[in-house]
């Protein structure tokens, strides 16, 4: 049975029933059951416990706060406060509690003095169930000051800090006005609060726990698997082109463009790869921290509220974007942990429907990656934890196993089929499950390698390059080479019957396996580390993928505007013509009320209004997405759509 919140002493006569979370997740959100945990955690909260939640995207971590939140308040416990690091994110969800009849409201720099005022009377007046507001505002003296007059009224029930890994220097999104939250612990300890994050290893979850205070919470730690995302790694050639094909063979169609996002690292190549993809027809846009504030805005609002749009973007680009339909997710340069390409390429599939997780990786990324910690201001010690974050992602990226299964280890999770919960060393959703590597032994190439590079500075004295080493191994005579005597070497030409893809294999792996270290300082040289003498005397094995080709290109035509897709459900042509009605009906709605298209009904919800072809209001009732506030709005309408199609 689910909990029922009890009154409070000063609430007002509202039936208990209200308060019942079961009821709320029904009529409030028209959804008749709880997914995983959210029902636990949902009840922890309601009767005041703190909580720790970690749940993937797409896993429903918002109703964990906003359910106990409105029970909480018809309870007459007052209002949630929830800590909220995105202005975007903040407008889209309080938009989206209004579309379900739910008070809330938001305070951040994009409102006027006068609006911020309204927001504020509405507040100590108990108009509001939450109250969205960035760390940096929750912690100024005015608006404590304006908890304090809540928490003495027994008005404040509730706080919620959202993206919490923000909070830990070994997470991938540190932000330390994060670490001032600490205050609402101390001023107001008996106030619960939950803490909610997608992705947290170990390390982090420990530090969010120590920094928030939060070491009497309880934890509830979701399966981090999204078994609709698909994961396949290539080897980097030709990025930009591998990209275009990748999107031209998945995600377009005779008429329609999947929604995606690229990740570059910098922002000159967002640039380039947002204009290569317009002008083979894809249509793209660009995002970075160099651009106007007012066209990143611009170009976020598009992406969000339009179909078939790329967005091309640096990591500046993505934290709370609830956008559901997105089906791609491409990374051109590596991230730099795990955690960051499982946040990343978690805002792909939000919807539950079938998403890609791209990614290009080649020799540079690991030369840059390495470079940037080794050149980092921070402590030895912070440099040592991120190097190991980062060979987690590399071992991930040069993987001839199952992806998933290395993914999840990661989080210390084992991997176990959705169908019967029997551990699995296959996941089948994966470039390594779905298409097996050939695997070659890269021992002897390694050895080649160090020898080569031991020799040459045992000659000259001198470090050099990845290229210049393998043009000295395959036999090359390059001026280079010839200027410095390097082919007098007795290791010159040794290894000519190995590819040069195969020799960059094998140098990635080196790096990856700390057998060989890349000087930053030297224009990228090579040197010898500890770990070499292993490698170079047969004691570690170095196995690598053969490297496969990829599939021809084909040409890509810019698509249509307001490209039409099928369904996330099979539906006869009567069906997906009401579903089509549907999404244009619900395009004009979103246009009006300045919100993305998501906010008012889910591809999910209109799917399932198609297949059903209510006739009545009581048939569109037990549709899952309606609950009552938007069966009261737009109940009339839909119908009309639904017999008019």
């Amino acid at each position: 049975m689910p909990h029922v919140l009890p009154h409070a002493s000063n609430t007002t006569d509202t039936p208990v029933a209200d308060a019942n979370p079961q009821n709320i997740l029904r009529e409030v959100f028209g959804y008749n059951a709880f997914r995983g945990p959210q029902e636990a955690i949902v009840n922890h909260v309601c009767n005041g416990g703190d909580a720790l939640v970690l749940m993937p995207t797409g896993g429903g971590k918002s109703l964990c706060y906003q359910i106990p939140a409105i029970a909480r308040q018809r309870a007459g416990r007052g209002i949630t406060i929830v800590v909220s690091p995105l202005i975007a994110l903040m407008h889209d969800q309080v938009g989206a509690l209004h579309e379900a009849g739910v008070e809330a409201a938001f305070l951040n720099s994009s409102l006027s003095g006068e609006e911020a005022n309204a927001v504020e009377q509405r507040l100590r007046r108990g108009d509001i169930t939450l109250l969205y507001a960035a760390p940096e505002r929750i912690t100024t003296p005015r608006f404590l000051a304006q908890l304090d007059m809540l928490h003495e009224q027994g008005q404040l029930s509730l706080f919620a800090i959202d993206e919490a890994h923000c909070v830990s220097q070994w997470g991938h999104d540190f932000r330390p006005e994060y670490r001032a939250l600490t205050v609402l612990h101390e001023r107001y300890a008996g106030v619960p609060r939950m803490a909610l994050t997608a992705t947290a290893d170990a390390l982090t979850r420990a530090d969010i726990v120590e920094r928030l205070q939060l070491e009497d919470a309880q934890q509830f730690v979701s399966s981090f698997d999204r078994p609709n995302i698909r994961y396949t790694i290539v080897e980097k050639k030709d990025a930009s082109l591998q990209l275009l094909r990748f999107i031209q063979r998945e995600h377009t169609g005779p008429d329609w463009q999947d929604s995606g996002i690229v990740y570059c690292q910098s922002r000159k190549r967002v640039e380039e790869v947002a204009k290569n993809l317009c002008d083979a027809g894809i249509a793209a846009l660009p995002y970075h921290a160099g651009l106007d504030s007012a066209i990143r805005q611009k170009h976020q609002n598009r992406f969000l509220r339009e179909e078939g749009l790329v967005m091309v973007a640096t990591i500046a680009f993505g934290m709370g974007i609830d956008k559901p339909d997105v089906r791609f997710v491409a990374h051109l340069d590596m991230p730099k942990n795990i955690e960051g390409y499982y946040q990343e390429t978690g805002r792909g599939g939000r919807d539950a429907q079938a998403a890609h997780a791209w990614m290009a990786y080649g020799l540079n990324d690991v030369v840059n990656q390495r470079r940037m910690i080794d050149e980092s201001p921070a402590g030895e010690e912070f440099k040592q934890v991120m190097r190991g974050k980062l060979d987690a992602l590399l071992a991930l990226a040069e993987a001839t196993d199952c992806r998933r299964v290395r993914l999840l280890g990661y989080f210390d999770e084992t991997y176990k089929s959705a169908e019967d919960g029997q551990v699995r060393l296959t996941c089948g959703n994966c470039d390594n499950c779905l298409n097996p590597p050939e695997i070659w032994d890269g021992t002897e190439a390694a050895r080649m390698l160090l020898s080569t590079i031991y020799r040459v500075k045992q000659q000259s004295g001198m470090s050099f390059g990845a290229g210049h080493m393998m043009d000295i191994l395959r036999g090359k005579t390059t001026e280079k080479v010839s200027q410095y005597g390097h082919d007098k070497l007795s290791t010159f030409g040794i290894g000519a019957h190995f590819t040069e893809v195969q020799l960059r294999g094998v140098l990635r792996q080196l790096i990856a396996l700390g057998a060989l270290g890349v000087d930053a300082q030297a224009f990228n040289t090579l040197y010898l580390t500890e770990a070499s003498r292993a490698v170079l005397k047969g004691e570690v094995t170095v196995r690598l993928r053969a490297s496969v080709s990829t599939p021809a290109d084909r040409k890509g035509k810019r698509l249509a505007s307001g490209a039409a897709k099928p369904a996330p459900i099979a539906l006869d042509d009567a069906g997906q013509q009401r579903y089509d009605a549907l999404k244009a009906w619900r395009a004009e709605v979103a246009r009006s009320h300045n919100l993305p298209a998501y906010v008012i009904f889910h591809d999910a919800t209109l799917a399932a209004i198609a297949q059903a072809e209510p006739q009545d209001l009581e048939a569109l009732q037990g549709i899952a997405g309606i609950g009552a506030k938007k069966l009261e709005a737009y109940g009339g309408e839909v119908l009309r759509v639904v017999t008019s199609a």
